[in-house]
């Protein structure tokens, strides 16, 4: 069961995330991981995940790297690169979070509590990020690491997300019109002021939304979208024999 909005993960909770996450990170930096700034500014301005998440993201983009360039010997940069732009994005991470059910676990404030924040994939996205530097902080680069991988390595069984990652609206203008959806349509919104924009994506095909994505950009909204999109069309795709 879910807990109220906001609510902290009380010792229960991080027992089971613990498990999932395969390594005991200390309380209080697990805590503040699973802190969104929403959570924080609600709550008179409390510490929040995003210097975890910065670090987070060094340490994965690290150990990802490592890992494509040791068990990858034949490959050239550019398709080492193409992999881990993939294995590192947004959408990777989101479905990571996805597939543990993160987001039951992550101290929203009211407003995306509200507004669906809990499957939100920036949110998961960077929360997956926060969760792997609180693990380095806690528990050093080797333990972190580890994590990294038991995260990632289940993404690479399809690796038509490779080619998805660098041109996303090509890939999924492919994939549907393999499915018979007809062409994506995007449409965008921006919000903030001129000096910090952020852009929000919707694409759709027919009248249907199909997923979201955000940017300081518009095309990084779109791509983001067309990615997470392309994601969730794949399981339309007939089983393989």
């Amino acid at each position: 069961m879910a807990r109220p909005p906001g609510d902290p993960v009380v010792p229960d909770d991080r027992e089971s995330l613990t498990t999932v996450l395969g390594c005991s990170i200390d309380p209080g930096l697990l805590e503040l991981a699973l802190t969104h700034r929403s959570f924080a500014y609600e709550n008179g301005g409390l510490a929040h995940n995003e210097r975890l998440e910065f670090l987070g993201d060094s340490i994965l983009g690290q150990a990802v790297t490592v890992m494509l360039y040791n068990d990858n010997p034949n490959l050239d940069e550019g398709e080492l690169a193409k992999r881990r732009a993939s294995l590192v994005s947004s959408v990777a991470l989101s479905e990571v979070a996805r597939s543990i059910g993160l987001g039951e676990y992550v101290r929203l404030g009211r407003g995306e509590e509200l507004t669906g924040g809990r499957d939100k994939g920036s949110i998961l996205a960077d929360t997956v990020e926060a969760i792997i530097g609180a693990a380095y902080l806690s528990l050093g680069g080797e333990a972190a690491t580890a994590l990294v991988l038991r995260l990632i390595v289940p993404l690479m069984d399809n690796p038509e997300r490779f080619g998805a990652a660098m041109d996303p609206k090509t890939s999924l203008q492919e994939l549907a019109a393999r499915l018979g959806r007809g062409l994506p349509n995007y449409q965008v919104t921006d919000s903030g002021p001129d000096h910090s924009k952020r852009f929000h994506a919707t694409v759709l095909l027919g009248n249907d939304e199909i997923a979201t994505g955000v940017g300081s950009s518009k095309k990084q909204a779109e791509m983001g979208a067309a990615l997470d999109a392309w994601t969730i069309l794949q399981s339309e795709l007939p089983p393989t024999k």
